[in-house]
């Protein structure tokens, strides 16, 4: 249990200077470009964008129209066309084919083409290969940044995970470094540097280099963030479902069972066709939301009596203007109070949960696998069947041959055999492996199968697979105390530690590390830890100051998470930082889940 007499975590830094940054940038780029033009903006930039400079904004900039960019044909009639773009091969395809539509149709355009965050050569070869390079001009929205919460900061790069991890492309590593040169810059040095990974290490000294490259105009400057550590996703990948989550966010819309402490950031709530963004500042008030909103509404009545003009005008045009916001907020709370809890009622989400928790522990594994087995039967969900078959993976170092081969199948019939390629990216990555089977017991196997019966023998097999191959994982866990020993139940409403974003059954790999390096100033006394997730390791201190010393910076680190960042190990880091007196930063290629880990590998190509 955390001390009682802990400091309090300091402020973290005001990021709003980078969407400044960002948005003075985009309004240069496009002036550059004068007069009325219409803008294709990329989907997966229109978010990011709304965020940086809204419609109102880009309009004050003689921006006419908005277009996604899509297969359809461009419907614009404007003179100038500007494109707001991601590096992609298939993008520079879409634009050269409305600029040589131009061309045949002997109409005359000016065409610009941004890239966020950088452009790559091969999008320039492809449109020298179209016969447009000569007739668009280029340029780069150095946009690396985006801030989604007080503590949260995402370069919007989701395909990072699949690009790095899967397929072997390093083009985003310089984006990352770029990003980490930006942030030392406005709120750096940093002096303390730890990481972990192979993608981590490329990222650090690519930054270091550029740091030697570039004046370093950092000397001197008072620094806000004093600590950083960089971690691959490959060391930590969580596959385990994030069960707190059913509890944080709406924890205000009843008393009791979502009284458990959340510190989970921004999120996106389905509600039938709307989406409600629940802010951290919402999700993190020291009491549920209906104590003190429904009882103020609920008062206003009363309170208007005996009012005179002056009370009642002032009472009209500031309280009752606050409570019709107020409603609505209500109504859309209780709504995700509702689906939430219809969907964690559910006798499939409880078993499934069990199962999780089994599979973690190392118990149950036949009930498990037959568990998983019925769920691809029954058709619940591909994504859950493929989550549930990656997480028995990793826990057993591989499924033994029989299982691997009978799941596959199972899967395939169920959802299809295009699926195939998934099970390839699936194993390629890792994820989803089969075990080799031990040469040594293969002997003493074949002759105790012969004298227990077939059903026995299958148990037999199943138990010498097992030896044949020890699980990293299980030696993980061990060493880390991922699953925590409690006696009796876990403690959900005063937490003693991380594993409570899971209900206690476990503490997320990255965030017991990020503990670890922090407490030990380094990764002495882990060397079999590191050992066992394949090195990489590292760990400098650029004039570090000592201990005591050094001011709040040194209280506030800065957690880089490449390939993505869950919400689970957000709430779990910002739980620790409470209990140590310092405040975690979060920087990540993208927000993402075991099911957008899923589907990344069922979309990839081969």
């Amino acid at each position: 249990m955390a001390s009682t007499a802990r400091r309090d975590a300091p402020e973290p830094p005001d990021f709003g200077i980078l969407k400044r940054l960002a948005r003075d940038q985009l309004i240069y780029l496009l002036e550059q470009l004068p007069g009325r033009k219409d803008l294709f903006i990329e989907p997966d930039l229109m978010s990011p964008l709304d965020r940086i400079a809204n419609v109102s904004v880009l309009k004050q900039h003689e921006v006419d129209k908005l277009y996604r960019v899509e297969n359809r044909p461009a419907p614009s009639t404007s003179d100038q066309l500007c494109f707001l773009v991601r590096p992609r091969v298939r993008t520079m395809r879409y634009i050269a084919d409305i600029v040589n539509a131009d061309k045949m149709s002997g109409r005359s355009r000016k065409y610009k083409i941004i890239f966020s965050p950088q452009k790559f050569y091969a999008c320039e070869m492809v449109l020298e290969e179209e016969g447009v390079f000569g007739d668009v001009t280029c340029d780069e929205w150095s946009f690396y940044l985006l801030p989604l919460d007080e503590d949260i900061i995402s370069m919007e790069l989701p395909e990072f995970f699949r690009d790095y991890f899967l397929e072997g492309d390093h083009r985003w590593i310089n984006s990352v470094a770029r990003a980490l040169q930006l942030l030392n810059s406005l709120y750096g040095p940093f002096s303390r540097v730890y990481g972990i990974g192979r993608c981590a290490k490329m990222s650090y000294e690519l930054w270091r280099d550029l740091e030697e490259e570039s004046e370093n105009d950092g000397q001197g400057r008072k620094p806000e963030i004093g600590n950083i550590f960089l971690m691959d996703r490959a060391n930590g990948s969580s596959l385990q479902t994030w069960t707190t989550s059913q509890r944080c966010a709406p924890r205000w819309c009843t008393r009791g069972w979502w009284m458990t402490p959340s510190v989970s950031s921004v999120g996106v709530w389905i509600l039938g066709q709307k989406s409600l963004l629940l802010t951290r500042a919402l999700r993190c008030c020291s009491m549920p939301r209906t104590s003190w909103v429904t009882p103020w509404m609920l008062s206003l009545p009363q309170r208007r009596q005996g009012m005179d003009i002056k009370q009642m005008k002032n009472f009209v045009s500031q309280e009752l203007k606050g409570l019709k916001q107020e409603h609505r907020l209500l109504s859309l709370h209780i709504g995700a109070c509702e689906s939430i809890m219809k969907k964690k009622t559910k006798q499939d989400f409880q078993e499934m949960i069990k199962v999780e928790h089994a599979l973690l522990e190392g118990f149950d594994i036949r009930e498990s696998t037959s568990f998983i087995e019925e769920h691809i039967d029954r058709q619940v969900s591909p994504i859950e069947s493929l989550r549930l078959m990656c997480l028995l993976s990793i826990t057993e170092n591989g499924l033994i041959p029989k299982d691997y081969r009978s799941l596959k199948t199972q899967y395939l019939q169920s959802y299809g055999p295009e699926h195939l390629l998934t099970f390839h990216n699936l194993k390629r990555i890792g994820l989803l492996t089969e075990q080799a089977a031990g040469e040594t017991l293969t002997a003493v196997e074949s002759r105790v199968s012969k004298l227990v019966t077939d059903r026995a023998a299958g148990k037999i097999t199943d138990a010498f697979n097992s030896l044949a191959k020890k699980s990293n994982f299980r030696a993980i866990s061990k060493k880390l105390s991922l699953i925590p020993r409690v006696d009796g139940e876990y403690n959900l409403k005063m937490p003693p530690d991380m594993a409570y974003v899971f209900s206690g059954a476990y503490t997320p790999l990255s965030c017991k590390i990020v503990e670890q390096v922090l407490e030990r100033r380094g990764w002495q006394g882990l060397e079999e830890v590191v050992r066992l997730l394949n090195g990489n390791e590292f760990a400098m201190a650029d004039g570090a100051p000592e201990d005591g010393a050094g001011g709040d910076a040194q209280r506030v680190v800065v957690a880089v998470f490449l390939g993505g960042c869950t919400f689970s190990e957000i709430a779990a880091l910002r739980f620790l930082g409470k209990e140590r007196g310092c405040r975690f930063i979060f920087l990540t290629t993208a927000i993402t889940s075991s099911a957008r880990m899923m589907e990344a590998m069922a979309e990839a190509k081969a």
